[in-house]
């Protein structure tokens, strides 16, 4: 076989492995979609695309009198826009730390790292709950947000700090030279040359806790503080709950400000997803 009917079968392969993985990522959102406009409550007589297609789930997502919807989505939003914030600033730091400077306990400290981030945050739940009791941040946002921002510490540390190994220290001995501290190094020389990897920290640390679950599920007790993922279980997991139709309207709602996040990021995300993946 010539090297051109070699390639052609390649090409092919390769469509058909993307036209497989496209079916299965796209279907089921077709369905939650389709399932949305569905009359009813039901998903037993749902279709794809429904015949009678309504917007009834979205409204009455929207009515405070029949849902508190509004309130988990700012409750998530809350959390989510909060736990980016902080673990952009302290990831920004303790990367910078490791990838710069040389001291005592930083290959240590790296390896820790690299373990922690291999146990997920809900393999220490009972440790998290009884530490959130003695603390007294049970049913509250603040103890969600700082386990949320201490779980995104080590994996994104390393994932940064590969990145920040890739900047020329040179520049730091230039502004050195120049007069230039520690803290304007940093925010004046690295920072704006790190914008990549920044925009990936943020988006990952902005989704976590925006899909998460089940840490949220065993800190929070209130519903008045639930988050969407809490919320929406409980349209769907209480003794007469049968609210599915109205679970997938929520459900599709989940996706616009992850979605506006990154298409924001999205020049940043490959180069600093990237860049970021070497370790050392």
């Amino acid at each position: 076989m010539d090297m051109k009917g070699q390639k052609l079968i390649r090409l092919t392969l390769s469509y058909a492995v993307v036209l497989v993985m496209t079916i299965i990522i796209v279907y089921p959102l077709l369905w939650v979609v389709g399932s949305s406009f569905n009359p009813g409550q039901s998903l037993s007589g749902s279709k794809m695309i429904p015949d009678n297609a309504t917007l009834a789930h979205y409204k009455k997502l929207f009515d405070t009198s029949q849902s508190d919807y509004l309130t988990w989505y700012w409750n998530s939003l809350k959390i989510a826009t909060l736990t980016m914030i902080f673990s952009v600033i302290l990831v920004s730091l303790t990367a910078y730390s490791f990838s710069r400077y040389r001291f005592v306990g930083r290959q240590n400290g790296l390896m820790t790292f690299l373990i922690l981030q291999m146990i997920p945050n809900f393999a220490a739940l009972i440790a998290i709950f009884i530490l959130a009791l003695l603390t007294g941040l049970v049913d509250t946002h603040l103890g969600l947000i700082l386990v949320y921002v201490g779980g995104a510490i080590p994996m994104n540390t390393w994932l940064m700090k590969g990145y920040l190994d890739t900047i020329p220290k040179e520049l730091d001995e230039s502004a050195k030279i120049d007069g230039a501290g520690h803290l304007r190094i940093f925010f004046q020389i690295v920072l704006p040359l790190a914008k990549p990897i920044i925009a990936v920290v943020a988006l990952f640390t902005f989704i976590a806790p925006f899909g998460d679950f089940i840490l949220a599920s065993v800190l929070l007790r209130s519903k008045e503080k639930y988050t969407l993922a809490v919320g929406l279980y409980d349209l769907v997991a209480k003794q007469f709950g049968s609210e599915f139709t109205t679970f997938a309207a929520g459900s599709v709602l989940i996706a616009v400000p992850i979605a506006i996040l990154f298409l924001s990021f999205q020049k940043y995300f490959v180069s600093g997803l990237t860049a970021g993946g070497t370790k050392g």
